[in-house]
C-alpha cells in the first residue's frame, strides 16, 4: 500500500477527493487480460475487433475495473485497513482502448458509523475512471468497510 497517510473512519469526511496515479494501457496488457479472463473477440483481435460493436480493440471492462481497483490501492484513497468492499456498481460508459492512459478521481458520498460495531462504519464513494482527454471510461460506486482508529493508534 501507499506511503502516505492512513485514513480510518473518522478522518474521513463528505466531499473529500482523492486522485490516483496514472497506468498506461497497451495492446498486450489488453490481450493478455482478455486471453486468461474475457476472451472474447474484440478483446483479443484487432481485426475481429474492427468488426464488431467496438470498431476497434477494446480491453474488457473487468480489465478496466482491475486497473482501478491498482490505481486505488497504489495511490487513490488511503484507507487503513485496506480497501474492503461490501459492495459496488460498475458502469462503463465508453470503451477502454489501447492507448489510454487510465487514472482514477475519487469523491466521498457517504459516511455512515456502524450502529452495532462501534469499531467500524460504511463509506460510499465514487471513482471516475478516466483517459488521458478526460473522459470517463468507468464509474464505480462502492461501499467500503473502514474501521475507527484503534485506541492504542491515537
Amino acid at each position: 500500500m501507499n506511503d502516505y497517510k492512513q485514513l480510518y473512519l473518522d478522518d474521513i469526511q463528505v466531499g473529500q477527493k482523492f486522485s490516483s496515479g496514472s497506468h498506461a494501457l497497451d495492446a498486450t496488457q489488453i490481450k493478455a487480460f482478455a486471453s486468461q479472463y474475457d476472451p472474447q473477440p474484440f478483446h483479443l483481435d484487432e481485426q475481429a475487433a474492427a468488426n464488431s460493436f467496438f470498431g476497434g480493440l477494446a480491453a474488457s471492462g473487468w480489465h478496466t475495473a482491475s486497473v482501478t481497483m491498482r490505481l486505488l490501492v497504489d495511490s487513490g484513497i488511503p484507507i487503513a485497513g485496506g480497501l474492503i468492499g461490501a459492495g459496488c456498481e460498475i458502469n462503463w460508459p465508453i470503451a477502454t482502448r489501447q492507448s489510454d492512459i487510465l487514472t482514477v478521481e475519487t469523491e466521498v458520498l457517504n459516511v455512515a458509523a456502524s450502529r452495532s460495531r462501534p469499531d467500524r462504519g460504511i463509506v460510499t464513494i465514487c471513482s471516475n475512471t478516466r483517459n488521458q482527454a478526460g473522459e470517463v471510461l468507468q464509474v464505480m460506486t462502492a461501499k467500503l468497510v473502514v474501521f475507527r482508529r484503534p485506541a492504542a493508534a491515537q
